[in-house]
């Protein structure tokens, strides 16, 4: 289980609200411990079965927010509702586990971001890093950690989303076509039910 510092799991729980229908980015691996090639992916959250066509996975240069990939994605979320795009070396291979799309791409290291798209506009977007003064941040609320090579990024629960990089993203060992998802604790269900006896006790 991966822990944010200051952030309780009922704290992530109460504030944040499941997207059951939008896709979410959920974890993505820029950075290997030498060469990339081959090993950097994106993961994606989404309704078992859905389809992806249509959406693309862009990268956001933190330095004049050029966009330095257009990544069309197609096929469907798997029965867990994950979906893994990964980088395809020149012999047409990956060395990630559990790919479900091949494409060639290198994305950068931060301060930068990644955003999944659709036709109408930005449906999740994550940017990672110390963005500098006139640096452009194209991610949701305050920038993820830019972790050390062999570390990915990944949400803290794969369908949860506070519209906060900062608070959803923790570093960790990449775990291509594995995430977590939220399972109410006891300490939870009983935050909800103080939550809404508090409500209950504002009105006039």
């Amino acid at each position: 289980m991966k822990f944010i510092q200051g952030v309780t799991l009922a704290g992530v729980l109460l504030g944040a609200a499941p997207a059951l229908a939008a896709p979410l980015l959920s974890e993505v691996y820029y950075d290997a411990v030498g060469v990339d090639d081959g090993q950097s992916f994106v993961e994606l959250y989404g309704a078992p079965g859905s389809s992806l066509a249509g959406l693309v996975i862009e990268g956001v240069n933190g330095t004049g927010g050029t966009i330095t990939h257009t990544l069309p994605l197609s096929g469907v979320f798997g029965a867990d509702g994950l979906f893994v795009l990964a980088d395809r070396t020149s012999a047409g291979t990956t060395l990630v586990a559990d790919a479900d799309l091949l494409l060639d791409f290198d994305l950068q290291n931060g301060p930068d971001s990644v955003r999944l798209r659709s036709a109408a506009g930005v449906l999740d977007a994550l940017g990672y890093g110390v963005f500098a003064a006139g640096e452009i941040f194209a991610g949701e609320g305050t920038p993820a950690l830019d972790p050390v090579a062999g570390l990915s990024v990944a949400r803290l629960f794969a369908n949860l989303d506070t519209d906060d990089n900062a608070t959803d993203f923790v570093a960790g060992a990449p775990t291509p076509g594995v995430a977590t998802l939220p399972e109410p604790s006891s300490a939870a269900l009983l935050g909800l039910g103080l939550l809404g006896l508090a409500r209950l006790g504002r009105r006039p």
